[in-house]
């Protein structure tokens, strides 16, 4: 694509379907609305790296959608303050955001050609204040904790536990849950030592995390 191209296909992607799914933050807006999304996007799909689609990348994973990403990141209300652990580093397009949003992102992904391919995107684009981490994070992630917003980038069976408790108290977290053809973006806030609330963003269908089993399922 053209600069030119990609300027327009870029503005399409915010006015025609961005902000048409309740997405009106205008911090979100202006930073999907500037960000290079098809440097982050696998070559074969570049062209469609503004289109309202799940794109694949390597070993079964998916690039959400912005309208998906941009539902996430408003529901967060990300402070520049804030510490991040994001579960699922994919190609590091979720986790550039993230990083212009808050302090610091701690991205977490079980491949680590992922994780190298986002270090990768991430240094050509000046981001520096994200550290890159393998391992499996859907059951907590306890080395930096405890974390103002968490966002799962990938769907789960079920909310694990365990990651609901990696939260500050006032800390927010957002997650597909479920199984396919219809799963459920969930807000979940905590709101006390041991109180969590939960709001019900919206229907969707994401691949799944890799070796993701059904762990306890969290009761608020």
């Amino acid at each position: 694509m053209s600069d030119m191209e990609i300027k327009t296909a870029r503005f399409n992607m915010v006015e025609q379907q961005i902000r048409p799914w309740e997405v009106f933050d205008k911090k979100v807006l202006d930073l999907m609305g500037a960000a290079p999304r098809h440097e982050y996007v696998p070559a074969a799909y570049r062209n469609l790296a503004f289109a309202d689609m799940h794109i694949p990348l390597v070993e079964g994973r998916e690039m959400m959608s912005p309208k998906v990403e941009a539902r996430l990141l408003q529901a967060l209300e990300i402070q520049p303050t804030d510490k991040i652990l994001e579960v699922g580093t994919g190609c590091g397009y979720l986790t550039s955001l993230l990083a212009q949003l808050g302090a610091s992102v701690y991205s977490v992904d079980t491949s680590g050609a992922l994780s190298q391919l986002a270090g990768k995107n991430l240094s050509e684009h000046g981001v520096d204040n994200v550290t890159l981490e393998v391992g499996d994070a859907t059951k907590g992630w306890d080395v930096h904790q405890p974390y103002d917003v968490i966002i799962v980038n990938g769907s789960l069976p079920s909310l694990p536990e365990a990651l609901c408790e990696n939260l500050t108290i006032g800390g927010r977290l957002v997650a597909i849950v479920g199984k396919s053809p219809v799963m459920e973006a969930l807000l979940i806030q905590r709101v006390g030592q041991k109180n969590w609330s939960d709001v019900s963003l919206f229907e969707t269908d994401l691949a799944p995390l890799p070796d993701t089993e059904e762990p306890k399922r969290f009761i608020f």
